[in-house]
């Protein structure tokens, strides 16, 4: 088992990039793992109770990632993904967000990427800071109408939306930290932190989800290599990069 952290990589850099070419990853294992929203059941004495079922998803999406990880795996190279308005909001909503986490609860450290192999494979995690030698902190930047919705339904309850809870629970089995604070940040709202704990559970569920999907990249990979060994009619290319297409 080795955990390793790669503490002078800056995240969105081409050595950043190259480092989770090809590995699952904590921001990106809800396309092959799903919570879904509490049901109420009634037990045989007459009793409700909530219960969710934790599941690796299924369809499109998660087809999509593991033929883009194989893809990755085979060439070695990260295609480029559009950066829009919000992803730029986002990243600067991030770095303020954790300049007042520092000065209101306790110093932060800047790390690049996170990596452990505990389980035969590899799970990747880029955190947005480590809090000390225990927690984590995740950033989300959000639209005022979902701050105020995360204000008053999940601070309250101290808890946080069901769709960061995939990447959070991730992160934490990757840095096998004891705690991750999430901020929900939305200039001109106040900043909401909750800290989420390891849930047991769900991090059991989300090793046999990714157990399965790279079992099913194994199997993609071999199918792959048989064909390109015995199938005339793959010829071989050569990638020409964006400056080369346009020169």
């Amino acid at each position: 088992m080795t955990i390793v952290y790669h503490k002078e990589m800056i995240q969105g850099s081409d050595e950043w990039y190259a480092a989770r070419c090809g590995l699952l990853t904590a921001s990106e294992m809800h396309l092959i793992f799903r919570i879904p929203k509490e049901e109420t059941r009634v037990k045989k004495n007459g009793e409700p109770y909530k219960q969710r079922e934790y599941s690796p998803a299924e369809g499109a999406a998660e087809s999509a990632h593991l033929y883009e990880l194989l893809a990755q795996r085979v060439t070695g190279y990260v295609e480029p993904s559009y950066v829009g308005d919000a992803m730029l909001r986002g990243m600067e909503d991030e770095v303020e967000a954790v300049e007042l986490y520092a000065k209101e609860y306790a110093p932060i450290e800047r790390v690049g990427f996170v990596t452990n192999d505990k389980w035969g494979f590899t799970l990747g995690y880029s955190p947005d800071a480590l809090v000390g030698d225990e927690g984590l902190l995740e950033c989300k930047s959000r639209k005022q109408r979902l701050q105020m919705q995360t204000i008053v339904e999940y601070v309250n309850r101290a808890t946080i939306a069901p769709e960061f809870m995939v990447q959070v629970q991730t992160g934490l089995l990757v840095s096998e930290r004891e705690w991750c604070d999430l901020i929900s940040y939305c200039g001109g709202l106040p900043m909401a932190t909750v800290r989420v704990l390891p849930n047991p559970e769900i991090q059991q569920a989300i090793v046999a989800a990714a157990t399965a999907f790279e079992n099913r990249i194994k199997e993609a990979a071999e199918q792959y290599s048989t064909l390109l060994k015995s199938h005339a009619r793959l010829i071989p290319t050569e990638r020409r990069i964006e400056q080369e297409m346009y020169s």
